[in-house]
């Protein structure tokens, strides 16, 4: 079985809508226009206001004779009630997990579909890391939704592609339960296009299948001449990233992260991430750690090149996950992006060396402690 392998598409349009306030109405608003089909892949769903507004959209749509699939991931699904899901299939929505959790799985339970995709009539497809879960979709009093996140709708020939794509992972999770297949290959990067806009290629791993996405996103760090920013709410890159952000930096490229402040929902993968800071900071990288709220982007800009979607880019999303991205070579795109990196870095906290030299001692015990933690579940886990 060959690995997937997608080339760039000419003629793309995109839009990059910042945060669920803005996101979610619009596919509220796509998926009620649905004529032919909806299918979405995705790995967070809870029950909640947000997902009771997405069922009543689809189970209409369903009575008007759209076609609509939902393949949920097994275990970031957990929270969507019995209830829910019987709704669903009882209305003639088409539900598939994705490994579903298996009390005597081991290991298999690792394996996630941590995909995020959402296609409207074959013609409208929207990526990025959000899920229906409240927490995205749906504002607090201060007009803003609990985690900062992004969705990208794109149209044109590129959306045949993630037609494929979540066709391929619908008969996989049908037939076999969804787990990645028994090969390890590594796909030649296809070269950047000649030029010009809307220029888009898909860009996947599964799991330790492949890991296409993670290659592409190195060859394009090692032929940058001017910035690097990488958004990734999940900082615990394997040593290639490192060496290759590094490099980047000592050759005088901007090289900046945008990462999570004290608000996460994993304390203890900041803390672990952080026993990079020093070096990071010494081969001069700038590091921002966002204050307002649970930034959960997953974006990189290299130049005029842009990456977003799905991964985290750290070593256990690469190890097991099934992640999408879309790569865009695109003027409009790569102006919305660095916007969106200036404003959040505007409401960062940037470290500097001696910051990281000056830290509390309770605050060094704990990046040692969840740094040796995540070191040894790497090692036994076999992970590099």
């Amino acid at each position: 079985m060959a690995a997937p392998h997608y080339p760039w598409r000419e003629g793309n349009t995109f839009e990059l809508m910042m945060d669920g306030d803005r996101f979610f109405p619009r596919l509220l608003e796509d998926m009620q226009q649905a004529r032919i089909s909806i299918d979405i892949e995705l790995y967070l769903v809870e029950s909640g206001n947000s997902l009771e507004r997405v069922m009543r959209i689809l189970l209409h749509a369903v009575q008007r004779g759209v076609r609509v699939r939902c393949l949920f991931d097994g275990a970031g699904s957990r929270n969507l009630s019995d209830a829910d899901r019987q709704q669903l299939r009882d209305g003639g929505v088409e539900l598939h997990l994705y490994n579903p959790l298996n009390l005597w799985g081991g290991r298999a339970n690792l394996h996630r579909d941590h995909r995020k995709l959402i296609i409207v009539d074959g013609e409208r497809a929207y990526i990025g890391g959000a899920g229906f879960t409240d927490d995205f979709c749906i504002s607090d009093d201060s007009g803003h939704c609990l985690w900062h996140e992004q969705m990208l709708e794109v149209q044109g020939p590129v959306v045949d592609d993630w037609v494929v794509v979540f066709e391929q992972q619908w008969q996989a999770a049908h037939s076999r339960r969804g787990r990645p297949p028994p090969l390890r290959q590594r796909v030649k990067v296809p070269p950047r296009p000649p030029g010009g806009e809307g220029w888009a290629r898909v860009s996947l791993t599964d799991g330790r299948a492949h890991r296409e996405l993670a290659h592409a996103l190195l060859a394009s760090i090692a032929g940058a001449q001017h910035k690097v920013w990488l958004a990734t709410p999940y900082f615990v890159p394997g040593w290639r990233l490192r060496r290759s952000l590094m490099r980047a930096a000592r050759r005088g490229v901007d090289v900046r992260l945008l990462l999570c402040g004290e608000i996460t929902d994993h304390p203890a993968v900041r803390y672990a991430g952080q026993r990079f800071y020093r070096r990071l900071l010494a081969a001069g990288v700038r590091i921002h750690e966002y204050q307002p709220r649970f930034l959960h982007l997953k974006t990189v800009l290299v130049d005029d090149w842009v990456s977003l979607g799905s991964a985290n880019f750290d070593r256990w999303t690469l190890h097991w996950n099934l992640e999408a991205n879309l790569n865009i070579i695109d003027s409009g795109m790569t102006r919305a992006v660095e916007e969106s990196f200036r404003t959040d870095f505007a409401e960062s906290r940037e470290w500097t060396l001696g910051d990281w030299l000056g830290l509390p001692l309770r605050h060094k015990f704990k990046v040692r402690l969840w740094g040796a933690i995540s070191r040894r579940a790497m090692f036994w886990m076999g992970i590099h």
